[in-house]
C-alpha cells in the first residue's frame, strides 16, 4: 500500500506539471499580445511575420522546459522503482520481518534554485577605467631578471631636487619586530629567549622619549608576555597605546599563511586575536601588517576589510610584478573581490617595493646605503653589513652628510609611489631584544630627524609612527580620507611568489603533507565541538542542569584548541617550513586538542542525545559516549576502535556537522561478522560488511568493516543500535585479488567469498547510478570515466610520477620547489597488487604500490555522495632521495591552458599555464578544490587537506603528494624535509555536466564552483561523526536531535557557533554565542537533476526566527566580523539578506528562548 501511494503521489505530479506546463504556455501567449498593443495597421502588417517567428521559438522553448521537466519525473520514477525492487531483494533474501529497507528521504527531483540566484555568476566581468587586473598583469610580464643597479631587480631612479619645494617629503620610519611563533625554535622557546625581552624593553624605552613608537603584531606572543607581567607594567602598556606609541596591528593571533590556510582558520585565528585584545587592551586594530607571509590572498584582504580594517600592507610579492607596478606607480591600490561589482570590498593597500623587510631594503632601493643606517649592524656588534660598509653613530660632524645620504634614498623611495608620503619600516627578525639596541636605532635617527627637520630647505618632515600614521597622512595627501580616485583598484591575487631567478615558492605549497592533513581534521573537530557545546549548553540552561555539565573545563579545553589551531596557521607553521622539533611541537598541540576536542564533542552529544534530560550524569574518567577512532601519537595515523557487540544493543550517536540534512556511509569496525545495525525506531537496516586486511593475502580475523547509510538532520545527531544475533545479516563484500605473479594463498576469509585472478586483462568495472569506471587490471589504476547523465565515455587516467631536484648549485627545499625538468613516470619496483571489492553499500580498487596504497572508491547512495569518485592515498618515501611524488590525473577534456584553483576555499581564482614560466612557476596553491573545463564538462578534484596543484597540458590535473628532500633551499630554515611520515591524502572525483558558455567566458577572472561541489567538499572534510555508547555504562533511552527548523539554504555555509568568553575571571563561556555565515557564490550551469540535496535557494533571504527549534532570534545592531565594530542604525528585520559570497556574524544570547543578538556583515 505505501509503494502504491507513491507511485499514486509522482503519477499526479506528472499531471499536475504537464497542466501547469500547458496554462503558462497560454498565459505567456497572452501576455505576449498584450504587452505591446499594435498602434496602427500598417505597423502590425509590416511586423506580424517577425512576432509570429518569434511566438513560435518562444513556444518551442517552452515545451522544451516541459519536456526536460518530464525528463526529470521520469528519471526519478525510474530510480524508485529500481530502489524499490532492489529493497524487495533483500527483503526477501532474509527474515520478513527484520529485512525494512529504510528509503532514503524524498529530495527533490530538481534543485529549487530561484532564478535571482543565478545572476550572480553569470554577471559579465567590467573592469573599472583605472582597474588593473593580475591575469592581465601576468600575460604582459616577460619574467625576466635585467640586472637594474644598486636595485637588482628594479631600475635606476632619478629626481629633481625641487619636486618637494611646494609640498614637503612627509617620512614615516616605522620600527618593528617581527615575531615568528614558531621556525628555527619553537614557540615558547622563542619567548624565553627573545620575545619577552623585547616586549620589556619596549616598556621601559617607549617610555624615555614620546617620539618614539614600535608597531606589534603577533598576539599570540603578546597575550603569553601579558599574563607574565604585574599590574603596573600592565598599566603602562595601556598609556603607550593610548599616547599611539604601541600599536598592533592587524591583531591575529599569528600573521597566517595565505596559502595553505583555511578561511574558517584564518577568521578563528583574527578573532581570537582580536577578542583578546578587546578584552584585556580595548584595542581595535584598523590597519593589516603582513610582511612575511609568502605570497598574498585576496581572502585575507577582504576579511580584514570585514573586520572593520581601512589598510593593509603586504610584501612578498614576485619581484617581476614589483618592478611592474613601481614603474606604473601602482605600489598603493585599492584591493578589490574579483567579484566585487559595486566597490563594497575596496581595502586600501600598500604593497613594499623591494626584496625584504629588514633595513637594507626598506629605507630606499640602495641595500649597500640602507644598511649603513640599521645600527644595530655598528662596528663590535654580532652582525654586520654584507656590502662591507658598516654604520657610523651619527655625530653633530657627521650629522649633515648621513642626512643627506639617508634622506636621497627616502626620495628615491618616494618616486614610486602617488604620493610625497613615503614609508620607510625600521626593523626585522627578533629585533630590539637588547637594550643597546633601542637606543642604537632610537637616539641615531632621532638625530637624523632633527637634522632634517631643522633645515627647511630640504624640504622633509621625519619622524617615527606606526603603520597607521603613515595610511592617515597618506589619505590626507592624497585627499580623500575614504576612497581616493589618485590611486587605483587591484584585483586578483599574488601567487606563485619568486624573490630572484627562477626560485619560484612553490614547494611549501605540499612541504610537510601529514600536518596538512592534520590541520584540517582539527579545523573539522573544532568547528563541531563549537556547535555542538554551544547547542548542548543552551538546553542545559533553559532544562536548569547546568551545575552537572563540565561546562568550564569543556570551554577550556576549546578556547586551547583555537589557540592551538591559530598557532598552526603561522607561515612558518602549515607551510611546513619549520625546524624538525619545531614541527613536532606543532603536532603534539594539534594532536592533543583533537583528544580534547572529542571529550568536548561526546559530553556534548551525551546530553543532546538523551531522550530523559534528568539521567544525565557526567563522569570525566568514564565518559558515555566514545569516538570511534584514536590517533595514537602526532605522527601516526588515526586508528579505528574496534566496537564490541554483543546480544543487548549497543547505540550509535552520529553527529552531521553541515547544515544540511545528510545521508551519508558510516563505517565502524566490530569485533563480529554477525551484527545489525537498527535505526531509532527498531527497523533494520541494510548494511555491507567489508574484510580489514592485515596485509595483501590475510583477512583479520577479530575485526570487519560495517558500512550503512545513515540518514542525520542537518547539525543534528542521529541515533543507531549494533547488536548481534538472529536475523539479517549485512551482507558481506566480495574480493578479487589481481597479482601478477604467482597466485598466493588468501588467510583468514571465512565469511568472504575471495578469487584470486592472475591474468586478467579486461577493464575492472566500478559503477553505480551515476558514474562507471574502467580501471586498468595491469595497473589497479583508473584509465575511464562515463558520467552516466552524459552518456559518453572520457579519458581520466590516473598516474604516479616522480619530480628530482634540480643539477645547479641551487635545489629544492622546503620552501623552493626545483625540478630536474619534466616529471618522470613511476615504475613500481615490485608487481603491483590489486585489490576489487564489490558490496551493496560501496565498491573500490585498492591497489598496493611500494611507495603508495591507493583506492578508488564509488558509493552505491542516491545524492552527494554517489555522484563522485573517492579517491584515498597511503603515501610512504621515507626511503627516497630528493625525490618528490604528485598524481597526475589526464583527461581528454580540452581545457587548453586555462586551470582552476580556490583561495583559502573562500573562492576560485582562475590560472593560465605559462610556457614563459619555468614549470614550478605553474603550481598553485590548492586549499579545496582545483578543476578543468569545457564548455559542456567541469572535471573538479576536491581535496581533503592542502597541496600545491597544476594543469601543466590541456586536460591534466597535477598534485604533489610528498616532498622528501636532502638539502636546505637558503632561505633560513638551514635542514632539508627528512622528517616524512606514512600519510594519507583524500581527494573526491567529480566529472558534472555543464550549460553552453558565453564566448568571452575564457577571459573573465572569475569562477564558482557548483552546489553539487560545494556539497561534496563539506561531506569530505566534514564526515559523519560515529560515537558509541561506553560497555561499562547503563543503556539510557536514546533519541534523534534536530536543532534546525529546517535546512540551510544550499548556498548558505554555517560556518561556526563560537560560544564567546566571559568577562568572568574563570575565563569559562558566557551566555553569548556567535554565528557565523557564508553564502557561497555558485555556477548554475550545471545539471541539478537528482542530486539527492534536500534544500533550496532563496535569494540569500533567512528568517532568524525560524532557524532554530527552541531558540526564538532578536538581532538588534550591525557589527563587524570579529565583533569589534558595531554601527549607530538601529534595530534590523528579523529575516536577514545576504549577497552572494557575504560574510554575516551575528551575537546571540542563547540562554533566553528569545536571544538577543548582534548582526555583522
Amino acid at each position: 500500500m505505501r509503494l502504491n501511494r507513491q507511485f499514486t503521489v509522482f503519477g499526479s505530479a506528472i499531471f499536475f506539471v504537464v497542466i501547469i506546463s500547458l496554462y503558462l504556455m497560454l498565459d505567456h501567449l497572452q501576455l505576449d499580445n498584450t504587452k505591446n498593443p499594435s498602434s496602427g495597421m500598417d505597423r502590425f502588417q509590416n511586423g506580424h511575420l517577425s512576432i509570429l517567428q518569434d511566438k513560435i521559438d518562444h513556444l518551442e522553448r517552452l515545451l522544451a522546459e516541459n519536456n526536460k521537466i518530464i525528463t526529470n519525473i521520469r528519471d526519478s520514477v525510474i530510480n524508485l522503482r529500481e530502489s524499490v525492487k532492489d529493497g524487495r531483494r533483500v527483503a526477501e533474501s532474509g527474515n520478513g520481518s527484520q529485512g525494512h529497507v529504510e528509503l532514503l528521504p524524498s529530495a527533490p527531483l530538481v534543485i529549487p534554485i530561484d532564478p535571482d540566484d543565478c545572476q550572480f555568476s553569470t554577471r559579465p566581468y567590467s573592469k573599472s577605467a583605472d582597474g588593473v587586473q593580475m591575469l592581465d598583469v601576468y600575460d604582459l610580464l616577460t619574467f625576466d631578471n635585467p640586472d637594474g643597479g644598486v636595485w637588482k631587480q628594479g631600475f635606476d631612479i632619478t629626481y629633481d631636487e625641487h619636486e618637494w619645494d611646494n609640498e614637503p617629503l612627509q617620512v614615516f620610519v616605522v620600527p618593528h619586530s617581527h615575531n615568528d611563533p614558531g621556525w628555527l625554535k619553537t614557540f615558547d622557546d622563542y619567548f624565553r629567549d627573545q620575545t619577552q625581552h623585547i616586549l620589556n624593553n619596549m616598556v621601559v624605552k617607549l617610555h624615555e622619549d614620546v617620539r618614539r613608537k614600535i608597531l606589534w603584531s603577533e598576539v599570540s606572543y603578546f597575550s603569553k608576555w601579558w599574563d607574565n607581567i604585574d599590574d603596573q607594567k600592565r598599566g603602562a602598556v595601556k598609556k603607550l597605546i593610548e599616547r599611539g606609541q604601541l600599536e598592533l596591528a592587524t591583531g591575529g593571533w599569528v600573521m597566517p599563511d595565505e596559502a595553505n590556510t583555511h578561511y574558517f582558520a584564518l577568521i578563528d585565528q583574527l578573532l581570537e586575536g582580536h577578542q583578546w585584545l578587546e578584552r584585556h587592551l580595548g584595542v581595535k586594530p584598523k590597519t593589516g601588517w603582513a610582511v612575511d607571509p609568502f605570497g598574498h590572498s585576496p581572502t585575507q584582504a577582504y576579511l580584514l576589510k570585514a573586520a572593520g580594517f581601512s589598510n593593509m600592507l603586504i610584501q612578498r610579492v614576485h619581484y617581476s610584478v614589483k618592478k611592474h607596478f613601481s614603474s606604473h606607480k601602482t605600489l598603493e591600490f585599492f584591493w578589490r573581490q574579483n567579484w566585487d561589482h559595486d566597490a563594497s570590498t575596496d581595502i586600501l593597500c600598500h604593497m613594499m617595493p623591494f626584496y625584504s623587510y629588514d633595513v637594507p631594503h626598506t629605507c630606499g632601493p640602495d641595500p649597500k646605503i640602507c644598511c649603513q643606517f640599521d645600527f644595530k649592524r655598528l662596528p663590535g656588534g654580532r652582525v654586520s653589513c654584507p656590502w662591507r660598509v658598516p654604520p657610523q653613530a651619527i655625530t653633530d660632524a657627521n650629522v649633515q652628510d648621513r642626512a643627506r645620504m639617508l634622506l636621497d634614498q627616502y626620495r628615491k623611495k618616494s618616486k614610486l609611489f602617488r604620493s610625497k608620503v613615503v614609508l620607510a619600516p625600521l626593523g626585522d627578525d627578533f629585533r630590539y631584544t637588547e637594550a643597546l639596541e633601542w637606543d642604537q636605532q632610537f637616539q641615531n635617527y632621532q638625530k637624523l630627524f632633527d637634522y632634517m627637520n631643522s633645515h627647511p630647505e630640504l624640504h622633509v618632515k621625519a619622524q617615527f609612527g606606526t603603520i597607521s600614521d603613515y595610511f592617515e597622512a597618506l589619505r590626507k595627501a592624497t585627499g580623500d580620507t575614504v576612497h581616493s580616485p589618485a590611486l587605483p583598484v587591484v584585483s586578483g591575487d599574488f601567487f606563485t611568489y619568486a624573490d630572484r631567478d627562477d626560485h619560484y615558492w612553490s614547494g611549501y605549497f605540499t612541504s610537510r603533507p601529514f600536518y596538512k592533513r592534520l590541520d584540517r581534521m582539527l579545523e573539522s573537530h573544532l568547528r563541531a565541538a563549537e556547535i555542538l557545546y554551544s547547542l548542548a549548553l543552551a538546553s542545559m540552561r533553559r532544562e536548569g542542569k547546568w551545575s552537572s555539565f563540565p561546562a568550564v573545563e569543556s570551554y577550556k579545553l576549546l578556547r586551547a584548541a583555537r589557540r592551538n589551531l591559530a598557532l598552526f596557521q603561522h607561515h612558518d607553521a602549515i607551510t611546513g617550513t619549520g625546524k624538525d622539533w619545531v614541527v613536532v611541537d606543532y603536532g603534539t598541540r594539534l594532536f592533543h586538542s583533537i583528544l580534547n576536542l572529542k571529550r568536548v564533542i561526546v559530553s556534548s552529544a551525551h546530553w543532546l542525545a538523551l531522550k530523559d534530560k534528568q539521567t544525565f550524569s557526567h563522569d570525566s574518567s568514564a565518559l558515555f559516549l566514545q569516538m570511534d577512532d584514536v590517533q595514537p601519537a602526532q605522527d601516526a595515523l588515526p586508528r579505528k576502535t574496534v566496537l564490541k557487540i554483543g546480544p543487548q544493543p549497543r547505540s550509535l550517536v552520529i553527529y552531521n556537522p553541515s547544515e544540511q540534512a545528510r545521508s551519508s556511509v558510516v563505517t565502524v569496525y566490530v569485533n563480529t561478522p554477525h551484527v545489525r545495525v537498527l535505526d531509532a525506531y527498531g527497523q533494520q537496516l541494510t548494511a555491507q560488511l567489508s574484510a580489514i586486511w592485515d596485509d595483501t593475502n590475510t583477512l583479520s580475523t577479530e575485526a570487519y568493516q560495517l558500512s550503512f547509510v545513515a540518514q542525520v538532520p542537518a547539525l543534528g545527531l542521529g541515533v543507531y543500535q549494533l547488536c548481534e544475533g538472529a536475523g539479517q545479516s549485512p551482507e558481506s563484500a566480495h574480493y578479487v585479488v589481481l597479482q601478477q605473479v604467482k597466485e598466493v594463498s588468501i588467510k583468514g576469509a571465512e565469511h568472504f567469498q575471495v578469487a584470486v585472478s592472475g591474468g586478467q586483462t579486461e577493464p575492472i568495472i566500478l559503477e553505480n547510478a551515476y558514474l562507471h569506471l574502467s580501471i586498468s587490471p595491469h595497473t589497479g589504476l583508473l584509465e575511464r570515466m562515463r558520467l552516466k547523465e552524459e552518456g559518453v565515455s572520457r579519458e581520466m587516467k590516473v598516474e604516479f610520477l616522480w619530480y628530482g631536484t634540480s643539477s645547479k648549485k641551487d635545489k629544492s627545499g622546503a620552501y623552493l620547489f626545483l625540478p630536474d625538468g619534466e616529471a618522470k613516470p613511476y615504475t613500481p619496483s615490485r608487481p603491483t597488487v590489486t585489490r576489487v571489492t564489490r558490496g551493496s553499500v560501496f565498491s573500490e580498487v585498492t591497489t598496493i604500490l611500494p611507495h603508495i596504497t591507493h583506492t578508488v572508491r564509488l558509493y552505491h547512495i542516491q545524492g552527494v555522495e554517489g555522484q563522485a569518485a573517492e579517491i584515498c592515498n597511503s603515501v610512504d618515501i621515507r626511503g627516497e632521495f630528493n625525490r618528490e611524488i604528485a598524481m597526475r590525473i589526464t583527461s581528454d577534456l580540452n581545457s587548453k591552458d586555462r586551470f582552476f584553483t580556490d583561495l583559502n576555499g573562500f573562492q576560485i581564482q582562475p590560472r593560465r599555464t605559462m610556457a614563459k614560466l619555468p614549470l614550478q612557476a605553474n603550481f598553485y596553491p590548492m586549499s579545496s578544490m582545483a578543476y578543468l573545463q569545457e564548455p559542456g564538462l567541469r572535471l573538479s578534484l576536491l581535496t581533503a587537506q592542502s597541496l600545491g596543484a597544476s594543469s601543466l597540458h590541456s586536460g591534466q590535473l597535477e598534485v604533489i603528494l610528498d616532498r622528501r628532500l636532502n638539502q636546505d633551499d637558503n632561505r633560513g630554515l638551514g635542514q632539508g624535509v627528512l622528517d616524512n611520515k606514512v600519510t594519507a591524502n583524500a581527494f573526491r572525483l567529480l566529472l558534472e555536466k555543464r550549460g553552453s558558455a558565453e564566448e568571452a567566458e575564457g577571459n573573465t577572472p572569475n569562477s564558482f564552483p557548483s552546489l553539487l561541489s560545494h556539497m561534496t567538499y563539506m561531506h569530505l572534510n566534514h564526515p559523519l561523526i560515529p560515537m558509541a555508547t561506553a560497555l561499562d555504562t547503563p543503556e539510557l533511552p536514546l533519541s534523534p536531535y534536530a536543532p534546525l527548523h529546517a535546512p540551510l539554504p544550499c548556498d548558505v555555509h554555517l560556518v561556526n557557533l563560537r560560544t564567546i568568553e566571559s568577562k568572568d575571571e574563570g575565563g569559562g563561556p558566557s551566555e553569548e554565542a556567535a554565528l557565523i555565515l557564508h553564502r557561497k557564490g555558485f555556477d548554475c550551469r550545471f545539471s541539478s537533476r537528482n542530486t539527492g540535496l534536500l534544500c533550496s535557494t532563496t535569494r540569500g533571504k533567512i528568517s532568524l526566527d525560524k532557524l532554530f527549534r527552541d531558540l526564538s532570534v532578536k538581532w538588534l545592531t550591525a557589527s563587524s566580523l570579529t565583533l569589534m565594530h558595531s554601527s549607530e542604525a538601529g534595530q534590523s528585520s528579523h529575516d536577514i539578506s545576504l549577497k552572494p559570497m557575504e560574510m554575516f556574524l551575528g551575537l546571540g544570547n542563547l540562554n533566553q528562548s528569545h536571544a538577543a543578538l548582534q548582526m555583522a556583515k
